[in-house]
């Protein structure tokens, strides 16, 4: 997967031969969004230069019913006229912001219609809960003032919201007019943090300056060519990201996987992110795990190495595999099973800082205060049985709550709770050996849960672990 190097550079400062990480002390990005609604493709431009400028997400406001030259022709009684002329449409937009819990700010770009933003805007306001964020448009036009405009907008969201200083720019303003006004508003770009989410790539940036995938392939208690042809049909359906361990068995089936669908489907390899593991048994002699993993998986390189779970020698296993990071024979590190208490004690004696801690995690097992300690110190979160395992799938899949809210959204429980992960900022990589499921466990963006369903999931956590790690 590609580097980030300018935040590789930003998070890992090498001093005197250890490694000091700024991750943890960075605060956090305010994440922007930039929407715009461009109906004669004036307005469009500028949304852009904004998003760029800023290193902002961009998100085309469509209407369902698209205006035609005619609709859009002033004093002619036609749909424009019309429904500026009732405050109270509300047109309807196809498609909406998958996460748009994730943004402090909106920045939302429009033209003037007799005199107002277009009611489409005013849909847009009231479709998402804006509490608590920072609130700025823009419109365009060619003769018409701002006038007031943005004011009339501002009792469609809550009080909570601050709205910024409004502006109206000329068809045609530039890339520096944009960014004149970005930087005097007080709006300016910052760097990717690591950790962070993109729904739009569907991949979180490592602290390595790596991303990877969000979601995946799990590939335990699969056999060798179950296991190839599960791997298959996840490349074939767009996941790229998968999972394997020395445990499991099944190295060299995932990397018999990956090369046939590479040469079946001609996926770059630099597209696939291959995660394997290193048992406790094998601390010992870790260069020797290290190389049998390559071995096995015959792919080139190891996109991530972890730890499979404390151990004698857990230590002296990772600082072998830095070695291996630093040869390009692993391009970054992780660890499962680790905790508050294990990570404490471990990540002061090495020198790469983990990139990945993966963890059971479901919601009878949540860990809302261990997911937050790692995400704080810009380390990615990924869970295994995010459905629970192995002999508690039909509870989780079957429990009332969860069956509820798929029916509200059109959607399988399965996909509830990785949706609810993948809110959470938790990577998911379901296990599964059938192809339907496979490609279902993949279908996670075409619906948002609401703060509150995210409350009702939360409000499941038993604290029931379902293993022993």
């Amino acid at each position: 997967m590609k580097k980030r190097l300018s935040v590789f550079l930003a998070l890992l400062m090498i001093c005197a031969g250890k490694t000091v990480f700024a991750s943890a002390e960075r605060p956090l990005q305010k994440h922007i969004l930039v929407a715009y609604f461009s109906a004669t493709g004036t307005t469009r431009p500028l949304a852009e230069y904004a998003a760029e400028h800023l290193h902002a997400d961009l998100y085309e406001i469509v209407p369902e019913e698209p205006y035609t030259q005619e609709d859009l022709a002033y004093y002619t009684g036609g749909r424009c006229d019309r429904e500026q002329d009732d405050p109270s449409v509300r047109p309807a937009i196809s498609g909406r912001v998958e996460n748009m819990e994730q943004y402090d700010t909106v920045i939302i770009g429009h033209p003037i219609w007799h005199g107002q933003a277009p009611r489409i805007i005013s849909t847009f306001l009231e479709s998402y809960d804006f509490s608590e964020k920072t609130l700025v448009t823009f419109c365009t036009s060619h003769s018409s003032g701002l006038g007031s405009s943005a004011k009339n907008l501002q009792p469609l969201v809550p009080e909570t919201v601050t709205w910024l200083e409004s502006r109206r720019f000329p068809g045609g303003a530039s890339r520096e007019d944009i960014a004149s006004w970005l930087d005097s508003i007080g709006l300016k770009a910052e760097e990717p943090r690591a950790g962070q989410f993109s729904f739009d790539t569907k991949t979180v940036l490592l602290n390595s300056g790596y991303e990877m995938p969000i979601l995946g392939l799990g590939t335990y208690a699969l056999d060798h060519d179950t296991c190839v042809n599960s791997v298959m049909a996840l490349l074939e359906n767009g996941g790229r990201l998968i999972d394997t361990a020395y445990m499991y068995g099944n190295e060299e089936a995932v990397g018999e996987g990956v090369r046939q669908a590479m040469a079946e489907y001609s996926i770059p390899r630099g597209e696939i992110f291959v995660i394997t593991k290193i048992y406790p048994s094998q601390f010992g002699d870790p260069e020797a795990a290290i190389d049998m993993a390559l071995e096995k998986l015959d792919i080139g390189y190891i996109d991530m190495m972890l730890l499979h779970h404390p151990g004698s020698n857990d230590v002296n296993a990772y600082l072998a595999m830095e070695k291996y990071v630093a040869e390009g024979k692993i391009r970054s590190l992780g660890l499962s099973n680790w905790y508050i208490e294990e990570l404490t004690g471990f990540l002061p004696q090495v020198n790469i800082m983990p990139a990945l801690v993966q963890n059971e995690i479901h919601p009878y097992y949540q860990e809302q205060d261990v997911v937050p300690f790692i995400q704080e110190k810009g380390i990615a979160v990924q869970c295994w049985y995010p459905l629970g395992g192995r002999g508690y799938t039909k509870e989780l899949l079957t429990d009332d709550t969860i069956l509820g809210i798929a029916a509200a959204h059109g959607v399988s429980a399965a996909q509830v709770i990785l949706r609810w992960d993948l809110q959470r900022g938790i990577v998911v990589i379901p296990g599964s050996s059938n192809p339907d499921h496979i490609r279902e466990n993949l279908d996670l963006f075409g619906f948002e849960l609401t703060p509150a369903e995210m409350e009702q999931i939360t409000a499941l956590d038993r604290g029931e672990k379902h293993d022993w790690y």
